[in-house]
């Protein structure tokens, strides 16, 4: 049956999307999560994936056209179908119930089944006056959502502009709103647990109305599916523990039992165990059981050895203590943040060659220029501002390194928009100064404060952290020397700033005592060559060892 796709929300504050790009045409197929458009909200152009199957039949807006959210975008159904219907705001044809009624049935089960499934999906969410509530896609990685709290229950009447719960995401905790009025008739997810972005999480509708028929709907092929694996699998699964059952028993009637202490001692004596007569449970051979055991044989050669020479040394033997330990952990759930930085972090590093590079800054002149501009400034300075500072300025004169692999093109940003990655309890958050390069040190001070306290608090936004051109990473505050850092894709580039250490240095051919801080560019090197980065450094050494520039 033909179903519609509509413009999805992608962020709290939009109200329309504008199809950026398609990536597919009328005529294909689609699976469910495959990425069908690119969709330019309000914040950031963002992945529009499919949660439906089926062959493209029409396709509305053109790609730069802007369309309001829940508006009917594209639909989805089997090839040749008849959608007209759809889009006129009726149901769908009828005319394949039409022939399932004239057909015969093979048998009671088969039409027991085929009269549910098509009362299921004949009822849509506007014909019983509902509007279904998704996960909605909060940010641009975001692939799920942890239901945080809700802020209502089942049965209790809501606004179109109420809050319905708090939803986690992988870098910050945000609302989700109703837009629809009525009574809350379906919770699907319960507080605490994870859906995917385009699950259903809620039902909003009139009072009393019955909303089994859509859950039934939607979750009906998902069933049948899972119950085509089970019985796939049993009887796989029953061969196996078959097959291994067999084995184990022929591997047990094949070796004499006795733990693998008793078999190295007895190895190392030369002793058959098979003459050995096990006292743990069911005769297995233990270590006691090896060393007490005495051939019959050679019982009495022992004693006339003893009698007839002494021995010439005396054998000393060590006894260690017995320590016995205890082996456990502890495991915990892998949150939303930490789930988005390993898949982020993966697909930087196996997609884009790194290259890394490292210069050391003689920071004298930066130590001396900081104490004075504290001295006069509103916010305290810290040595990353003006690393950001000097990094926004010299990435004005080397745009090749403020630039991005796009797939079949490079983009040179024109704009410097520094990240600054922070590390807060569940991972590591990259909040963006906006045009860095204009901003004095003191207003790059305040700002990045305020990001870390938002930060903490979990209360970045999706503005605040996207749009970044380059990427600064500092560790220098724990004492790390040098480090090298992946790069926070799209960027082209990342720089890892270490401790500045003080260390003997020769000035003017002498040996005095300096403060010395080590920077590596790691690169891109689809956009960014050797050569380029290296150039990049020497200005951004030259920046910093001679900080009245940026004053300039």
């Amino acid at each position: 049956m033909a179903e519609v796709v509509r413009m999805p929300k992608m962020s709290d504050t939009m109200t329309e999307g504008v199809i950026a790009k398609w990536h597919k045409k009328v005529g294909d197929k689609v699976n469910s999560g495959d990425l069908i458009a690119e969709v330019e909200t309000d914040k950031a152009t963002m992945d529009f994936e499919s949660y439906q199957e089926g062959t493209l039949l029409y396709i509305g807006p053109k790609e730069g056209e802007a369309v309001a959210i829940d508006a009917v975008i594209a639909v989805l159904g089997e090839e040749g179908e008849d959608y007209q219907a759809l889009l006129d705001g009726g149901d769908a044809p009828a005319a394949k119930e039409d022939a399932k009624e004239e057909k015969a049935p093979e048998s009671k089960e088969e039409d027991t089944d085929e009269d549910a499934g098509s009362g299921d999906e004949s009822v849509s969410a506007e014909d019983l006056d509902c509007t279904v509530i998704t996960m909605p896609l909060l940010s641009d990685t975001m692939t799920e959502g942890v239901i945080a709290q809700w802020n209502f229950k089942v049965g209790d009447t809501i606004k179109s502009d109420d809050a319905i719960a708090d939803v986690e995401t992988d870098k910050a905790t945000m609302e989700v709103t109703a837009y629809a009025d009525g009574t809350l008739l379906h919770i699907g997810v319960e507080a605490g647990q994870a859906a995917k972005v385009n699950d259903i999480i809620a039902i909003v509708g009139p009072e009393g109305t019955d909303v089994t028929p859509l859950l039934n709907q939607k979750s009906g092929s998902a069933k049948k599916a899972q119950t085509e694996t089970k019985s796939e699998d049993k009887p796989a699964a029953k061969e196996e523990n078959k097959a291994e059952a067999t084995t184990t028993s022929e591997d047990d009637d094949a070796r004499v039992k006795a733990s693998p202490l008793a078999r190295k001692i007895a190895k190392d004596k030369g002793i058959n165990l098979n003459d050995v007569k096990g006292s743990a449970d069911g005769g297995r051979i233990v270590k006691k059981d090896v060393e007490g055991f005495k051939p019959a044989e050679k019982a009495e050669a022992p004693k006339a050895a003893a009698t007839s020479s002494a021995p010439a040394t005396e054998t000393k033997s060590i006894t260690l203590p017995q320590y016995i330990g205890e082996e456990k952990y502890t495991e915990q759930g892998i949150s939303q943040m930490r789930k988005t930085i390993a898949r982020r972090l993966g697909e930087s590093l196996f997609t884009a060659p790194h290259f890394y590079l490292t210069i050391s800054i003689d920071m004298d002149n930066a130590m001396e220029a900081r104490g004075q501009i504290n001295t006069v400034a509103p916010v305290k300075v810290s040595f990353n501002d003006i690393v950001i500072k000097a990094v926004a300025v010299a990435l004005k004169q080397h745009p090749a390194v403020n630039s991005s692999w796009r797939g079949d093109k490079i983009r040179f940003n024109e704009h410097v928009n520094v990240g600054v990655a922070m590390a807060v309890e569940d991972g590591l958050l990259v909040p963006v100064v906006r045009f860095a390069d204009g901003k004095s040190l003191s207003h790059i001070s305040a700002e990045v404060k305020e990001y870390g306290q938002k930060a903490k608090a979990k209360k970045l936004q999706p503005a605040d952290w996207e749009g970044s051109t380059f990427t600064v990473s500092n560790l220098g505050m724990f004492g790390i020397d040098e480090f090298t850092s992946i790069i926070n894709s799209p960027d082209g580039a990342i720089l890892s700033v270490g401790a500045i250490q003080q260390i003997p240095v020769v000035k003017n051919g002498a040996i005095v005592p300096g403060n010395i801080m080590k920077l590596t560019l790691g690169c891109d090197h689809r956009v960014v060559d050797g050569a380029t980065g290296a150039a990049f450094l020497q200005t951004l050494k030259g920046l910093l060892e001679a900080p009245i520039r940026l004053l300039a």
